[in-house]
């Protein structure tokens, strides 16, 4: 496939996603299921995992939220950190007009329509945006999560993390239209592509996995 055909498809998948989305806070509202999440606990406990690429106890840095939604994220690092620089990226512009209706007071939240972050930040995080595949090819999801995980190592100077569903979930539990990964697999591929220092934590209760890539700064 020409490079033009790669973008072509892209293209539709990001289009087919914002779509997916737009329909769930329009459902739900601003509440984790307007993110396609369970509950209020789930959330918070995948916003612990891919928080922790953070320095413990380190203010005054900046972050790229990938599909940030209407920003939720940001209530947690605001609870725990000062001088955040916040900048949130989704696909939705349903999702970015909830957000910078919540956050139009807060100078330091930037809300932008891209599937991949447009500036450079300390650090980068992605959570849940590579499991709701809808009826995408597993090698057409593939391709997709890596260019992604490319984009956030490119705009990330101290380190990125993500999440992602596990291949080890129970089989009757999966679901066709989600997208579950060999979490050795990705790991491997973090360590040869972007970082030496590559944690993978699978232990936190859910059924999936989270991937943190510190960088040497």
């Amino acid at each position: 496939m020409g490079q033009c055909g790669m973008t072509d498809t892209r293209d539709g998948l990001i289009d087919q996603v914002s779509r997916y989305y737009a329909g769930k806070i329009a459902e739900h509202g601003e509440t984790p299921r307007g993110v396609d999440w369970n509950d209020e606990a789930g959330q918070h406990a995948r916003f612990a995992e891919v928080c922790k690429v953070i320095e413990p106890d380190r203010d005054g840095f900046s972050l790229n939220d990938l599909g940030c939604g209407y920003g939720a994220l940001l209530d947690y690092l605001l609870s725990r950190h000062s001088g955040v620089r916040y900048h949130g990226f989704d696909v939705s512009s349903e999702m970015l007009d909830s957000a910078r209706t919540r956050w139009q007071s807060q100078p330091d939240a930037t809300f932008t329509a891209a599937s991949t972050p447009t500036r450079e930040s300390d650090y980068g995080v992605a959570s849940g945006i590579f499991n709701v595949r809808l009826n995408r090819a597993d090698d057409e999801w593939r391709a997709y999560m890596l260019d992604t995980l490319d984009a956030l190592d490119a705009t990330s100077r101290r380190g990125f993390a993500f999440n992602c569903l596990t291949s080890y979930s129970d089989p009757d539990r999966q679901r066709d239209d989600l997208y579950y990964v060999n979490p050795g697999e990705v790991f491997d591929i973090c360590k040869q592509r972007y970082a030496r220092n590559v944690a993978l934590l699978h232990d936190y209760g859910l059924y999936e996995f989270t991937v943190i890539v510190r960088k040497t700064v």
